[in-house]
């Protein structure tokens, strides 16, 4: 009875796999980028070799004689992924004659994986064959069973471990426990062996623990190309001012060394590295260029350049910038005005202001505005600045005095209608038509968290029972929605019209808005079931009352 100390390994395989599985399935939501991807970059095909136990649980029947456990075997699988969640396997385990059996399997299945930084976890499920030997026996009575190919169900996951050398071609597959279930049927029981042959039947079920390394190769994105974008700062300048370039290199690899490079058609620049600074102190006014050169390597794509342009320009009057904040106040509030004036030549600057409406003080940088007594409306407010030499510049900026807005009355917003009239034969289902009108609806309700939705399914004149009719259309669109959108059901009410279609209307309702209940009744969700969109026509499933 060896297979008895490995059940608590099974349901500790089961449970890794259950884990391995939810966390693959979390990681597939997430929907690909097409851009440079974000943390690891998985293989394109992984190649897995190593060492296999299986811990054999069952017995030929109906002989009732035991399967043994299979301490040493082998394993290979190759597993190809389609992108960097999803891929196909297929797989090979040998397990040649253990103490009173064998076991060979060929299966093939998905493989889910959710790649991290420096860890995978993985989950797959697989069907196959399972070629089985045994049990066998020696004694007074001898008879065994020979090798017969069966049915083989494997599900089950693991985790890999990135080993750090190799740029990472290789991983160390730390576990993968597996659930193994397999049938063989080895001929009518005989009772007594003949020709050593006994016959019967043979369920067998295990865990298989193995480990071993994995092989990658490829990738599922390939390394996007360097690019590089340098800036000047400031663009504009007077002679001798300071100038700063700086360039920012994406996609560069960090296991390699950078080499920058500056050079300009005014001016000289000096820097090797990212930033690079411009002497401008001989430079005549006008428009230059400086180009910057990035390289880790001699390949394409590990290399780019960027150019930037700056200007110099002859020395002018100053400049002045005007700005209130806040723009907008209620009438008697104020306003702080801010001048921010540049003189080219560093010169002392004064300030004064002037409006069209309401008071305003100050002498510096800084004034206040005043809007007590002023009616709403627009008040233009004038900056002033001028310099020790008398240039003077000016700029206006304006100031909103707003009366109270008006309380909002918030209203039911009637969305789109789904019809039913195109299936003839099903009339209450919610067919692929309607889907884009359901789907619209649902992300309504996503973005109005608070929101509520009414659902009025209606019937025709002419149908037989067309009460019936209006609530099952009413339920099953909204059994669509929180069956295949997601949404709370509680948020969703299901009511009865009195319109002469097969339809139901949607009634989106915000939050402090009230449904017109007028000539529709609600419906008893209890009493009235939805109907799958897949069911075949004529079948109808009811509520047991």
């Amino acid at each position: 009875m060896v297979y008895r100390p490995f059940r608590s390994l099974g349901r500790l395989a089961l449970a890794a796999c259950a884990v391995s599985l939810g966390v693959a399935s979390l990681g597939a939501q997430t929907a690909p980028s097409a851009a440079a991807p974000l943390g690891p970059n998985p293989s394109r095909i992984d190649v897995f070799t190593g060492f296999s136990y299986f811990g054999a649980h069952g017995q030929l029947k109906p002989a009732g004689i035991q399967y043994s456990s299979i301490n040493e075997g082998a394993i290979v699988s190759g597993a190809y992924f389609f992108n960097k969640y999803v891929g196909g396997e297929v797989n090979f385990v040998a397990h040649p004659d253990g103490n009173n059996d064998g076991l060979y399997t060929a299966s093939a299945g998905p493989i889910f994986r959710a790649p991290m930084q420096g860890f995978t976890l993985f989950a797959h499920g697989l069907a196959g064959g399972a070629k089985l030997a045994g049990p066998n026996s020696e004694g007074p009575l001898v008879y065994h069973e020979p090798y017969q190919w069966g049915v083989g169900l494997t599900a089950g996951g693991g985790m890999d471990y990135d080993l750090p050398f190799f740029n990472n071609r290789f991983s160390l597959r730390l576990f993968q426990a597996d659930y193994r279930y397999i049938h063989a049927d080895f001929g009518p029981y005989s009772g007594v062996p003949t020709g050593g042959v006994l016959g019967g039947r043979a369920n067998l079920s295990g865990v298989d623990l193995s480990t071993g390394i994995v092989t990658h190769f490829g990738h599922i994105i390939p390394p996007p190309p360097v690019t590089y974008a340098c800036a000047v700062a400031p663009a504009t300048i007077f002679p001798g001012d300071p100038l700063t370039v700086t360039g920012t290199a994406l996609n560069l690899d960090p296991k390699k060394t950078a080499t920058y490079t500056w050079s300009s058609d005014g001016g000289t620049v000096t820097g090797t590295s990212s930033v690079g600074n411009i002497d401008t102190k001989t430079l005549s006014a006008g428009t230059y260029t400086v180009k910057g050169h990035v390289s880790e390597g001699n390949k394409p794509g590990q290399m780019a350049d960027c150019s930037a342009q700056f200007t110099v320009r002859a020395f002018e009057p100053p400049t002045v910038g005007c700005s209130a904040n806040p723009s907008s106040v209620n009438p008697g509030d104020s306003a702080a005005i801010t001048a921010s004036g540049v003189s080219p030549q560093n010169r002392p600057l004064t300030y004064s202001y002037s409006s069209t409406a309401g008071s305003i003080s100050g002498s510096t940088s800084t004034a206040t505005l005043t809007t007590t007594g002023v009616a709403p409306g627009t008040i233009t407010v004038t900056c002033n600045a001028v310099d020790d030499k008398g240039q003077t510049a000016s700029q206006m900026t304006t100031v909103t005095v707003i009366a109270p807005p008006a309380p909002v009355k918030i209203t039911t917003q009637s969305l789109c209608s789904v019809s039913f009239d195109r299936d003839s034969k099903r009339p209450t289902r919610v067919d692929n038509e309607a889907k884009a009108c359901l789907d619209d609806v649902a992300l309504n309700l996503q973005r109005t968290p608070d929101a509520k939705l009414a659902l009025v399914g209606n019937a025709a004149s002419t149908e037989k029972k067309p009460l019936v009719e209006a609530a099952e259309r009413a339920v099953n669109t909204k059994a669509y929605l929180v069956t295949d959108k997601g949404i709370d059901g509680s948020r969703i009410s299901v009511y009865t019209g009195s319109q002469d279609a097969k339809t139901v209307a949607t009634t989106l309702i915000p939050a402090g808005a009230t449904l017109d209940s007028t000539g529709i009744t609600s419906v008893d969700e209890s009493a009235v079931a939805a109907t799958s969109r897949t069911a075949k026509p004529g079948k109808k499933h009811h509520k047991k009352k």
